[in-house]
This record gives structure tokens, C-alpha cells and sequence, in this order.
């Protein structure tokens, strides 16, 4: 009767690690497929940056400061990409976003851009490329979370390490830098809806006239 008792715990004991090591399989497959989807993104946008600086340096090419920042802000997110490690290229990938939103905003000073055709489609491009790349992170995040927490989670904590489990990292990204800026040319200097508008009688003074100093 003992005999048969211990049977049958040690049965229960290896069909619980072999459903738990299933169970981590699957979850860190997923994690995994989850940050291929970020993955092809990040490429994606960054096949797309050369082609942006060659369509803008014909028209902003004395703001040679703005494209090179683009530029090594690229390189350096493809080098962190090499290393696999979430944190570093989320944060090359911010320093990258940045980059691209300072060159959004020159280029509103230029509305002659607004007629290439080329720079509007690769603002396109790139906007719908931030989108996926927001819906692939929350993805890939909601997995790690997930992932994690079975690591950390009794009893399956125990084992996680020695079957050489480990937890991921999370990809963050800036609140100001989940999206491409539009660029609106409407406000550009010089054109008709950047001048202010005409005061009407007892309409307070237009900003750049005389009036009182604004509150600090």
C-alpha cells in the first residue's frame, strides 16, 4: 500500500514538471514571436530613414546639424538592435524618435515639401510603422508580463532556474515619442494661416503686439 503511495506521488511529481517545463515553453515561445513582430517594425522604419533624409537635404540641406542627428540616431538603433537586449534599443530607438520629430518640425519652415510626393508617403509610411510598432510592443510587453510572472510565481519558481529559464525585458518607449509628428504646413512662415488675425473692435492685442507681459 506505501509502495503504491509513493508511486503515485512521484507520478504527480513528473507530470507537474513536465506541464510546468510545457507551460514556460509555450509562454517563452510567445514572448519570443512577439518580439520578432518588433523586430521586423524596427526594420522596417529603419529602411525608411534613408530614403526621408535623401527627399528633405535637397531643400533643408543647410540644417546639416538635424540630418545628421537623424542619421546617427539611426546608426546607433540598428548597432543596439544587434545586441537583443530590449532596454538598449528602446532607448536608441527614443533617441531615434526624437531625431525624427526635430526633422518633422524644420521641415514645417519648408512648405515646398508639402509637393513631393515621396516625403508625404514616407511620412505615411513611417506613421503607419509607429502604429504597428505601438501595437507589437503592447503585445510583446503583455508577454513578458505574463512570462515573468510564471517565473516568479510559486511553486513553479523553484524549477524555473535550473531548467535555465529566464525572464525577459520589457521594451518601453517615451510617452512623446510613440508617434511621427504631421507636419502642417499651414502654419509654415509666410503662409496665409500663420499671420494672425485681424483684431476686431475691443478684441485683445495680437501676440507680437503691444500688450501686456505674458504671466510666469
Amino acid at each position: 500500500m506505501g509502495t503504491w503511495i509513493v508511486i503515485g506521488i512521484v507520478v504527480l511529481i513528473v507530470l507537474w514538471l513536465v506541464f510546468t517545463y510545457n507551460g514556460l515553453i509555450a509562454a517563452r515561445n510567445r514572448t519570443q514571436e512577439a518580439w520578432s513582430e518588433i523586430d521586423v517594425e524596427l526594420k522596417r522604419r529603419h529602411d525608411l530613414i534613408p530614403n526621408l533624409v535623401n527627399t528633405v537635404q535637397g531643400y533643408i540641406g543647410h540644417e546639416r546639424g538635424t540630418l545628421e542627428a537623424v542619421t546617427n540616431a539611426r546608426a546607433n538603433a540598428v548597432a543596439a538592435g544587434a545586441t537583443g537586449d530590449p532596454q538598449k534599443i528602446g532607448q536608441a530607438e527614443n533617441l531615434l524618435s526624437q531625431s525624427l520629430r526635430s526633422l518633422f518640425a524644420v521641415s514645417e519652415n519648408y512648405p515646398e515639401l508639402k509637393a513631393i510626393s515621396a516625403f508625404t508617403n514616407l511620412q505615411e509610411n513611417l506613421t503607419a510603422t509607429e502604429d504597428k510598432l505601438e501595437f507589437s510592443r503592447r503585445f510583446y510587453n503583455g508577454n513578458v508580463r505574463d512570462y515573468n510572472i510564471k517565473l516568479q510565481t510559486l511553486p513553479t519558481s523553484l524549477i524555473a532556474g535550473v531548467l535555465g529559464f529566464k525572464p525577459f525585458g520589457f521594451f518601453q518607449a517615451d510617452e512623446g515619442d510613440r508617434a511621427v509628428p504631421q507636419v502642417s504646413f499651414n502654419n509654415a512662415p509666410g503662409s496665409p494661416s500663420s499671420l494672425p488675425p485681424a483684431a476686431g473692435p475691443g478684441a485683445p492685442p495680437a501676440p507680437g503686439s503691444a500688450g501686456p507681459p505674458p504671466q510666469t
